[in-house]
């Protein structure tokens, strides 16, 4: 299907030691690589890996289109993901990267902001549009289909009209980043269960906390 990676992905080793591929999962955080995108509302995705590796206590390092972590948990291998083809190009490392891995559709996980949510708001979807997200649209436009999983980071929607770019690109207010550590918490606990419980426990239990 994604034939044009063929010559990229050739005789490269896998970094996932499984063979099965039900016991794989790709864990993708949107963002834009560059300092002056960090800690960034549209960056959320990146900072929940971050969070996420210092619980799971693994590290990152430059790959092919992207930084690349990895980890274990009870019997699952687990790769992260942070892209560096920034946001409006998201599907290409994420489907060079299930290739790569051989990782089933199912078992990807897309961690997204979402101005649509209240701050703070966490929800966890099976498919859906990519409701003008420009990393979204990318992927489903790179996948050519809409059921992957996707957790949704709410950021709100504070700014006037004309103005959600500069919102989503800029920097978090002192009371989010004070409530930032919790939130990125209950996030990687829904990672956990995303990958230990299945996506429709993980919805029932943690969607709209």
């Amino acid at each position: 299907m994604f034939h044009w990676l063929t010559s990229l992905i050739k005789g490269k080793q896998p970094i996932l030691e499984s063979t099965d591929p039900m016991k794989k999962y790709l864990l993708i955080g949107l963002g834009n690589i560059g300092d002056e995108y960090a800690r960034t509302r549209h960056n959320i995705g990146f900072q929940a890996l971050d969070a996420l590796a210092r619980e799971q206590e693994f590290s990152f390092k430059t790959e092919r289109l992207g930084e690349v972590g990895s980890f274990k948990i009870k019997g699952r291998q687990v790769l992260a993901l942070k892209p560096s083809t920034y946001m409006n190009r998201s599907g290409k490392a994420l489907v060079y990267w299930m290739e790569k891995e051989k990782i089933n559709l199912e078992n990807i996980l897309v961690i997204t902001d979402d101005i649509n949510l209240p701050f703070g708001t966490l929800r966890l979807k099976a498919k859906g549009s990519d409701g003008g997200h420009n990393g979204l649209r990318d992927i489903q436009q790179s996948l050519q289909r809409t059921d992957y999983h996707r957790l949704r980071f709410g950021v709100g929607a504070e700014f006037q009209k004309g103005r959600q770019i500069d919102y989503v690109l800029g920097k978090w207010t002192e009371e989010e980043q004070t409530a930032l550590k919790e939130r990125l918490q209950r996030v990687a606990e829904m990672i956990r269960s995303f990958v230990l419980a299945g996506p429709k426990i993980t919805m029932n239990e943690f969607n709209g906390t």
